[in-house]
């Protein structure tokens, strides 16, 4: 019945059934949650909110095809993400930049440390903070080493679990300082939230004859992999399979469980307008959770009462409920993944697509364009 099938239903699996489908296969989506569009799913609460039930999704991209892609499924809310952070009770805006280096310091020293800053690397810039602590004037050192104290180590402890002395000094490196007063989170040209959420967004994405969908729907209970052969409900199947799960999980974690960090969400309901006045707020030198999510201000939808989420991360362990979040990339995890990997040689119509299947991080303009790389290559591999 089928010439295709995929294994979930998230941003790699929607993109990669609807061009299959579009290029003439019968297409079965197998989607083990009772619900489309992976962790970018959202959804009205008992309160009428809409929720990312997932933790804040909010697109962004300067690949103009991962916007007209994504825009033929939906219309788009112009949105500028801004993110605060809570640093000893005091909300700055991060990245680190002009408008925060004047929160952070009296007037004339900031003006000062301002003109350095624009001398050195040019009004508009984006300056990681290991090449602010290798500058010459100790004054531009001092700005790096408070971004790096009340930015990022806490923060980074957190959400990936580890101590000063494990974080790798190149994600340090990456930590950018802004010579600008342009308070988005992001800089690209494109970015917003799709303007009836996004799951409107995946069911118009699937809406298609020859896509069958089927939620709640545990591959692992009807598919095997095994010597070589594929079977779908205890029958032989050759056709393309995409898989965008846990490659370790597939094969039963036989060499031991890939690391992943995980989430939990805490969601509570205020009845008033407000309750941070901004989308998102990280607190990157107190408290367990990560950063609070209030909904209201990412979808701009008017209610009497608000919406929001604590994000408390873990190990991920495998145990019920719990789900994989974040690959965490050392060299140590990148070899047990290539062990992973090399097992599907013998299955060269198994394709392993997204963050989980390829154990690294996408976002989703990055996915979308992945998505369409992989299907483009299926499709001349069977011209061939």
């Amino acid at each position: 019945m089928f010439d295709s099938v995929i294994i979930g239903a998230g941003v790699a699996g929607c993109v990669a059934a609807r061009e299959l489908a579009e290029a003439g296969r019968k297409v079965l989506v197998l989607e083990k949650r009772e619900h489309i569009g992976g962790n970018c799913y959202d959804e009205p609460d008992e309160h009428g909110i809409l929720i990312h039930k997932y933790g804040p999704h909010i697109f962004h991209t300067k690949e103009r095809a991962a916007y007209d892609y994504l825009s033929r499924f939906t219309k788009w809310r112009e949105f500028g993400h801004e993110v605060v952070a809570n640093v000893h009770g005091k909300l700055i805006p991060v990245p680190f930049n002009l408008n925060t280096l004047h929160m952070v310091y009296d007037q004339d020293k900031a003006d000062e440390l301002e003109k350095k800053l624009i001398d050195a690397f040019g009004l508009e810039s984006r300056v990681p903070i290991l090449k602010l602590r290798e500058h010459e004037d100790p004054q531009i050192r001092e700005i790096a080493d408070y971004v790096y104290e009340n930015i990022f180590l806490h923060y980074t402890m957190k959400q990936w679990g580890q101590k000063p002395e494990e974080i790798d000094p190149a994600v340090t490196g990456r930590v950018p300082v802004l010579i600008s007063r342009d308070n988005r989170y992001f800089q690209e040209p494109w970015q917003g939230m799709p303007l009836e959420g996004y799951t409107p967004m995946f069911e118009a994405m699937l809406d298609h004859a020859a896509i069958t969908v089927q939620t709640g729907a545990d591959a692992g209970e009807r598919m095997t992999f095994r010597e070589g052969r594929v079977e779908l409900d205890g029958e032989a199947f050759d056709g393309e399979v995409i898989y965008t799960g846990p490659l370790d999980e597939l094969f039963g974690c036989r060499f031991g469980r890939l690391p992943y960090r995980s989430l939990r969400f805490d969601f509570e309901y205020f009845d008033r307008e407000d309750y941070q006045g901004h989308s998102v707020v990280n607190y990157t030198v107190s408290e367990e959770f990560t950063r609070i999510t209030e909904f209201k201000y990412l979808t701009g939808q008017k209610a009497p009462g608000t919406t929001i989420v604590k994000e408390y991360p873990f190990a991920y362990t495998g145990a019920e409920g719990e789900i994989p979040y974040y690959s965490i990339a050392n060299d140590a995890n990148q070899a047990l993944y290539e062990r992973y990997r090399a097992l599907l040689d013998e299955y060269p119509r198994v394709r392993p697509l997204g963050r989980l299947a390829e154990y690294k991080y996408y976002n989703i303009d990055a996915m979308v364009l992945r998505a369409l790389e992989l299907t483009e290559q299926i499709k001349r591999d069977k011209e061939v």
